[in-house]
């Protein structure tokens, strides 16, 4: 076999794998959905929520960084990817949360995502009680039982994953996000799924573009930049992972781009919140 061919072969692997992943991630959480319903029924969980005070202002924080040209980072809270494997296995939620905080983050994202993610709702509401930045609950939404879900243990934001969803079913959560007073960070690879966003009509805050080609799995810096152009003047972009230093902020603060969810490369680092510092240019 030629070495053209050996690669095309791997991209053909790849593309498969990486759709089968995304796939496998989504049926699961919805064998979940299906017991968490069984185990906490949406009318419970409705009840609760009456007891909540309001979403906090995930969106309305980043909207405020971006109209004043200033850096807005949502700080992840992140134990473990199906590329990455174990990030950080010996996690402290509260710890990791309050170091984004009192360092310069805006917004926290919150992995909820058990089993290749390792999260746990635990964490959102853990976080809750002790650091008062809005959450992101950072997860793959297939069901309008997961929006309520989010509100009651203390997102004030929800992912929409265009990837995983129909313009059908996005449209559903977008809605459902709506009736709860929940903020939406819509998520895009490419053009296709941009394209989609604005076609279907959707209603959301925030439009996060993810620098990782899901095909090949390779990051891109460039891609926050080609699908940041062209758009409605009111959309705030979201530029989603390859961010390890303070230049690859000032790169995209040069084609206007202000707000950053970073994971990774902050939980690998030993001190989070010098880390944290760093990459804001502190």
């Amino acid at each position: 076999m030629t070495k053209a061919a050996q690669k095309s072969a791997f991209i053909k692997w790849l593309k498969s794998t990486v759709a089968d992943i995304l796939k496998e991630i989504c049926d699961r959480r919805r064998e979940d959905v299906i017991k968490n319903r069984k185990e906490r029924p949406i009318a419970t969980l409705q009840n609760e929520i009456k007891s909540h005070s309001s979403p906090r202002p995930f969106a309305d924080n980043l909207k405020a960084k971006a109209a004043a040209k200033e850096i807005g980072l949502i700080a992840e809270v992140k134990r473990a990817s199906p590329s990455q494997g174990e990030i950080r296995p010996d996690i402290s939620p509260i710890e990791v949360a309050t170091a984004y905080e009192n360092n310069g983050a805006s917004c926290l994202s919150v992995l909820t995502e058990p089993h290749w993610f390792k999260g746990h709702d635990k964490y959102i509401a853990q976080i809750k009680q002790n650091v008062d930045l809005p959450i992101l609950r950072k997860d793959f939404m297939i069901d309008p039982y997961q929006i309520v879900e989010s509100r009651c243990i203390g997102a004030d934001c929800i992912l929409i994953i265009m990837a995983a969803l129909s313009d059908m079913q996005a449209g559903e959560l977008c809605a459902a996000a709506r009736e709860y007073d929940m903020d939406i960070l819509v998520e895009v690879h490419d053009f296709a799924e941009r394209d989609r966003v604005f076609n279907a009509g959707l209603e959301f805050d925030l439009l996060g573009i993810n620098n990782r080609n899901l095909k090949t799995m390779q990051i891109d810096l460039d891609t926050s930049i080609k699908l940041s152009k062209d758009l409605p003047g009111d959309t705030i972009v979201v530029c989603e992972s390859g961010l390890n230093t303070h230049d690859d902020i000032l790169r995209m603060n040069e084609h206007d781009i202000y707000c950053f969810l970073i994971g990774t490369s902050l939980m690998k680092q030993p001190d989070i919140a010098l880390a944290t510092r760093k990459i804001l240019g502190a």
